[in-house]
C-alpha cells in the first residue's frame, strides 16, 4: 500500500489515516513550553503521532517530565507511538524513561507490535554500522564484533515485530537510519554511526508501507530503500531546514480498509 505526504489541514476520511511524525526534539530541563504549540497543532491535524527517539537531550528523568508536560495537548487527543533514541540512553535511565512514557499512555515500540486505526506498527531504536558494501563486519577484535552484534540484534528485533503484524498497511519507527539516502548532507566520516543497512533488509522483505527515523540532523527528509519503500528522516533539524515555513513535523496519509 502506498502513502501520500500532505502539508496541512484537509478533509478527513474514514478510509485514510493521517500519520504525523517528528523526532529529535531533545527536551532539556529549561525548555518547558517550547514544543507545546507544535503538539497542539498536530493534535488538530493528525490521527496518530509517531516519535522517533531523542525525546531528551541528556537522558534525564527531569527532561522526560518536560517532554510529557509539553505533549499533553496531543496525548489527550490522538494515539502516540514512540521509540527511544541514543540520547535517551545517555544517563543510563532508559528503562525509567520508557516506564514513564508508557504510564503516560504512549505506546512504546522495541520489537513489539501495535495495531492502531487499522495500521500495524513496530519499531526499534536501531544502531550504527554503515551502509551497503561498506557496512562494518564482525571481524577482528571482540569490541568490533560486539558493535556489529548490536546492529544485528536490533535488526532481528525489527524482523520479529514485522513477523507479528497482519497483512495490510505497516509502518516502522526507528531512530537510526536504515539507508544512506537520508543521511546525505552529514559528514561522510560519521555515516557508520548514523545507521545500518541491516535495518533496511526487514523493511524490504516485508514490503512495509513506510519507515520513519531521526538521528541524522543534517540529512535528507526523504529517501527510498532498494525496494522503493519511502523512508522519512523526521529529525526536527532536517524538517526545519527543508520546510522553514512550517513546524517541524510531517504528515502522511495512509489508506486503510
Amino acid at each position: 500500500m502506498s502513502a501520500n505526504i500532505v502539508s496541512g489541514a484537509g478533509g478527513r476520511s474514514k478510509d485514510v489515516v493521517r500519520v504525523a511524525a517528528t523526532s529529535d526534539v531533545h527536551c532539556k530541563r529549561g525548555s518547558t513550553g517550547a514544543l507545546r504549540p507544535m503538539f497542539a497543532e498536530i493534535a488538530e491535524e493528525a490521527d496518530i503521532l509517531l516519535l522517533c527517539g531523542d525525546l531528551t537531550h541528556f537522558g534525564l528523568v527531569d527532561e522526560i517530565g518536560v517532554f510529557l508536560d509539553d505533549a499533553i495537548p496531543v496525548m489527550k487527543k490522538i494515539p502516540v507511538l514512540s521509540v527511544l533514541g541514543n540520547h535517551d540512553y545517555e544517563a543510563g535511565k532508559q528503562n525509567e524513561i520508557r516506564k514513564l512514557l508508557t504510564e503516560a499512555g504512549i505506546l512504546m515500540l522495541d520489537g513489539n507490535e501495535q495495531e492502531v486505526l487499522g495500521i500495524g506498527f513496530t519499531g526499534v531504536k536501531g544502531f550504527g554500522g554503515g551502509f551497503g558494501d561498506r557496512s562494518l563486519q564482525p571481524w577482528g577484535e571482540k569490541t568490533i564484533k560486539n558493535f556489529v552484534k548490536e546492529a544485528v540484534d536490533e535488526a532481528n528485533k525489527l524482523e520479529t515485530g514485522l513477523n507479528k503484524l497482519d497483512p495490510g498497511p505497516r509502518i516502522v519507527l526507528l531512530h537510526y537510519a536504515p539507508i544512506s539516502g537520508t543521511v546525505v548532507g552529514e559528514p561522510p566520516e560519521i555515516y557508520p554511526f548514523l545507521g545500518s543497512s541491516r535495518l533496511e533488509e526487514p523493511l524490504n522483505r516485508h514490503s512495509v508501507t513506510a519507515a520513519f527515523h531521526g538521528h541524522a540532523h543534517k540529512g535528507q527528509w526523504l529517501g527510498r530503500t532498494s525496494a522503493d519503500i519511502p523512508v522519512y528522516n523526521v529529525s526536527v533539524s532536517v524538517l526545519r531546514a527543508h520546510f522553514p515555513a512550517r513546524r517541524p513535523y510531517i504528515i502522511i496519509e495512509v489508506p486503510v480498509n
